[in-house]
Parts: structure tokens; C-alpha cells; sequence
């Protein structure tokens, strides 16, 4: 087991707590409206920006809030501009930004080898400090705000679209937020979960609550609780065996997910009623 100054414990255990918060609320959004690809896309432009930002020595974090907001805002007008469907924009966006990630790396001299790379790439304990923790609980404390006071609309975005349009709800200008706001969960934890991997945080958490709740409402709640106990569980499965943090809390999220796909209540309703029927 890794022995850690407790100081960066504390700072590590925070940062966890607040990633799998903020990464699974995003995840409500993401999986509720059927923008997966979208936030997939995100997560490897802000990794992009970061090593951008190793490249021309400025903080990853800036330059990875700045590709990943760029990047949500030119996918509609590109595929509008373009006629092409927008999942077709994100795939070819996808394999852009990818590309450019590991040229940045490739060029960034002495660092494609180097932890700072490493630590883009998988996420480290170690690569966390007090700022990123602060960043993270402000994204918090905006995620919980936004949800508080536009309740209403939030949920009769996620219900139906057109139906929440119809009714007056500014669509489009939700739908900035909910993407923007991911991208902010993907930037802040980039560091700790890793470019590669920082995604998965979003969609297994609110996958797995999926598997025992219809209520909205509900998976709003569990689907944050299942996040940060895989955080935390990952955090600890990482210090036992000297794994990468982010790939052990992807495992851990992972293996939730499945023990929830296999006991799923709602899966064994569904086969009721489709004995029944």
C-alpha cells in the first residue's frame, strides 16, 4: 500500500469526492438526453487542450477549459454549415482531437515522456493540488445551484425537448449550459482521472443508477452517490495496488455498473412483462 504525507491525502480524497460529484451530475444530462457522443468528444478535446497546454508551457487546465467550450460550441454550426448529421461532426472531431493530443505530446520537448504527460494521460494522486480541489467544489457548488433553481425547466428538458419548448423553455440555451457545465466537470478532472478515462466517470454512475430507479428525481440524487463511492473506492483500490487513480476508478465504476446490469430490478420487470405478454 502507498504511504501518502497526509496532507496530500486529504487533498487527493477531496479531489476524488468532488470529481465523482461533479462528473455524475453531468452524467444525469448527458445519458437523460442522449448526448453521449457529445461528451465523449468533450473529454478529448479538453485532453487535447491540455497537452496544448504542456506545449506552449501554460496551465493545462486553462487550455483544456478553452478546447472543450470551443469545441461544444462549433459542433451545431459546423454541422449545420457542413449538412451533416451531428454525430458524423463529433466522429470527425473525435479523431482530430485525438490526433492532436499526441502530436502536442510528441512535440512538447522532454515532456511525452515525462510524468506531466503521463499524468494527462492516466491521472495521478500526485498531479492534484489545493486549486484544482477549490476549482472543482466551485463547479460543485454551480452544478447544485443550476439544478436548484431551474429545476423545472431541467426536468422538462429531460422529459421531452419539444414538449419543454413548446411550453417556452429556452432549449437551446439550456442545452449550452448542460454542455458547458460538462466540459467544466471534464477539465477540473482531468488531472486526477485522466484524459483517456475521464469520460467513463460520466456515463457509469448514472448508467448504473438507471438500473434501479425510473424516478428522475432519484437518479438525480443516487446517481452523484454511486460516483463519489467509486471514487472513493477507486482512491483506495489505487493506494492498495499501486494502479493509476483514474484506471482504478473506471474498474471500480465498471464493475458496479455490471453487478447493477445483473440484478437490475428493472431488467427483471421487463422480463416479466414480456413473459406476460
Amino acid at each position: 500500500m502507498i504511504s501518502l504525507p497526509f496532507a496530500l491525502l486529504v487533498t487527493a480524497t477531496l479531489g476524488s469526492i468532488l470529481a465523482g460529484l461533479s462528473c455524475s451530475i453531468a452524467g444525469v444530462f448527458v445519458v437523460r438526453l442522449n448526448i453521449a457522443s457529445i461528451g465523449f468528444c468533450m473529454s478529448h478535446a479538453a485532453f487535447a487542450g491540455a497537452a496544448f497546454g504542456l506545449l506552449i508551457e501554460v496551465d493545462p487546465l486553462l487550455t483544456a477549459m478553452l478546447f472543450a467550450s470551443v469545441t461544444a460550441l462549433l459542433l451545431a454550426p459546423v454541422a449545420n454549415r457542413a449538412k451533416l448529421n451531428t454525430d458524423v461532426v463529433i466522429g470527425i472531431m473525435f479523431s482530430l482531437m485525438i490526433a492532436l493530443a499526441f502530436v502536442f505530446l510528441n512535440l512538447s520537448p522532454g515532456e511525452a515522456a515525462s510524468g506531466a504527460a503521463l499524468r494527462i494521460l492516466w491521472g495521478s494522486i500526485f498531479a492534484v493540488s489545493e486549486y484544482d480541489v477549490l476549482y472543482l467544489a466551485l463547479l460543485c457548488a454551480m452544478m447544485v445551484s443550476f439544478v436548484t433553481l431551474f429545476y423545472k425547466e431541467i426536468f422538462a428538458l429531460m422529459f421531452n425537448q419539444k414538449l419543454a419548448k413548446a411550453a417556452g423553455v429556452n432549449t437551446y440555451v439550456f442545452m449550452l449550459i448542460v454542455v458547458f457545465l460538462t466540459g467544466l466537470a471534464v477539465s477540473f478532472s482531468l488531472k486526477l482521472i485522466g484524459g483517456l478515462l475521464v469520460y467513463a466517470l460520466i456515463i457509469n454512475p448514472t448508467s448504473t443508477a438507471y438500473q434501479f430507479f425510473w424516478d428522475f428525481r432519484k437518479i438525480m440524487v443516487f446517481s452523484p452517490v454511486i460516483g463519489v463511492a467509486s471514487c472513493i473506492a477507486g482512491f483506495i483500490f489505487s493506494l492498495e495496488t499501486d494502479f493509476p487513480i483514474g484506471a482504478s476508478i473506471v474498474i471500480v465504476s465498471a464493475i458496479l455498473l455490471a453487478i447493477s446490469i445483473a440484478i437490475s430490478p428493472k431488467r427483471r420487470t421487463a422480463k416479466i412483462a414480456a413473459q406476460a405478454a
